[in-house]
Order: C-alpha cells, then sequence, then structure tokens
C-alpha cells in the first residue's frame, strides 16, 4: 500500500509502505553501488556515483516497476496530492525492502540483478548516457529566478598525486550542497547533483528558496515602478523654445 493510500487499522496503526520505501531505497543503492564497483575497476568515485544515479533515479525505478506489472497491484487514490508517476517507482524500492527483510542482502542482490536489472536495464549504455545536473540545476534557477553560484572553494592533491577540486553551490548566500572532482567540472556535476536531489527531498528548503526570490522579484517590481514614477514627475524641458530658437 503506498502513503496515498494510507489507513488505520488497530490502535491508528499505518498502514503504508513508507518504511520499506526508505529501506528499499537504501539496499537498491548499495546492491547497484556494488554492482559498479565490480563492473569498472578502474572508473573513478565520480563516474561511479553518476552512473548509480542514473540507475536508481525516479523516472528509471517508475518504468521498470510498470514492465513487470507493479501498476497491478498498486492502487494509488485519484485524490492523492502525489504524483502518480512516483508511486510506481516508490513501490518497487518497497518490494526491494520486502525481499531484503525475508531473505537478507545476497538473495535481495541475486533478485535486483536477475529480475530488475538484466531483464531492464542495459548498464554500459547507461552509463554512456550523459546526465549534465548542472544544467539542470541552472534551468530550474533561469525558470524561477534563482542565482545559482559555483564557487571553487580548494584545490588539493590525494594519495595518488592527482589534483582535486572541491565546489559549492551557493543560493542567495545560502550553501547547498559541495563536492570534490578530479576537475572543476567534475566537481560541479557532483554538486548539482547533490543539490538537486537536496532539494527535491527538502520541501522546506525549497520553499524558502523561493520565497526569497519571489520576494526579490516584488522588490525589483517595486523599485522599477518608484523609478517610472519618478521619470514621469521629472519637470520636462521648454521643447518649444528649444525648436523655436533653431
Amino acid at each position: 500500500m503506498h502513503r496515498s493510500m494510507s489507513s488505520c487499522q488497530g490502535e491508528k496503526r499505518n498502514t503504508n509502505n513508507e518504511r520499506l520505501e526508505y529501506l528499499g531505497d537504501a539496499i537498491l543503492g548499495a546492491i547497484v553501488a556494488d554492482i559498479l564497483y565490480t563492473m569498472y575497476p578502474h572508473q573513478r568515485e565520480g563516474f561511479l556515483t553518476n552512473t548509480r544515479s542514473k540507475l536508481v533515479k525516479r523516472e528509471t525505478l517508475s518504468k521498470i516497476a510498470q514492465e513487470i506489472g507493479l501498476e497491478k497491484v498498486v492502487r494509488p487514490v485519484q485524490t492523492s496530492h502525489y504524483h502518480n508517476s512516483y508511486v510506481y517507482g516508490n513501490a518497487l524500492e518497497a518490494l526491494i525492502g520486502a525481499v531484503y527483510i525475508d531473505q537478507g542482502y545476497e538473495r535481495c542482490k541475486k533478485f535486483v540483478i536477475n529480475r530488475i536489472i538484466k531483464p531492464h536495464i542495459d548498464i554500459h549504455n547507461i552509463a554512456r548516457t550523459e546526465i549534465n545536473f548542472k544544467s539542470k540545476l541552472l534551468e530550474w534557477g533561469q525558470k524561477h529566478h534563482i542565482p545559482i553560484q559555483f564557487d571553487l572553494v580548494e584545490t588539493s592533491i590525494d594519495k595518488t598525486n592527482s589534483q582535486q577540486f572541491r565546489s559549492e553551490i551557493n543560493i542567495f548566500g545560502r550553501k547547498i550542497s559541495e563536492a570534490t572532482g578530479y576537475t572543476k567540472k567534475e566537481s560541479h556535476q557532483i554538486a548539482s547533483e547533490i543539490a538537486i536531489r537536496r532539494i527535491k527531498n527538502d520541501s522546506s528548503l525549497k520553499n524558502e528558496i523561493l520565497a526569497q526570490a519571489a520576494m526579490l522579484r516584488r522588490e525589483d517590481s517595486a523599485d522599477f515602478q518608484t523609478q517610472e514614477a519618478n521619470a514621469e514627475n521629472m519637470p520636462k524641458g521648454n521643447c518649444s523654445q528649444e525648436v523655436a530658437e533653431n
């Protein structure tokens, strides 16, 4: 039962799947990380992190959930304010969480590989597909008139003598995320992915940012109207006299 079908039984016991979704999300992330670590032994952390994000993103999970028939057993309420496109992906996470509790990690991993990944996901193809998280974040900022600031805060050398870059993302002077990569571009991409996930999952943070952007737009509009009014009230020169003199 999804959150949109939440009900109470006995002593007001909540019967939705949110706890299983939470567990399944964590277990699926661990299994995919395990698979990628073995499959790509020479790839850096940034590549593994980005590929895992693409494999477990909501759109991918929802598509797989419908392909394996979960939409036939999930019954979201039409009046729910939760978007139905998320319901099936959440149900798949809950199923993975239930398999983990019932069968343990190794059998759950086999279930994910044999029933979810092999029939429905081409890992190599997805790994080659670039997701530009920075562009997505900037597009969101432009849509809502929110300035997104990328700051390089530190450069360092790791144990293999490779240069690393640590970048922060700031919105209205507030640090939203930070990440380290082997190039500035990589650090921006990872920080952008973290920022997108944080804004998406933290509704209070998102609402605060949107409210501040709306307030600034109102202030800018009021300033513009004041400038227009001042311009209209300025004394006009004696144009007729100037024309006559010329």
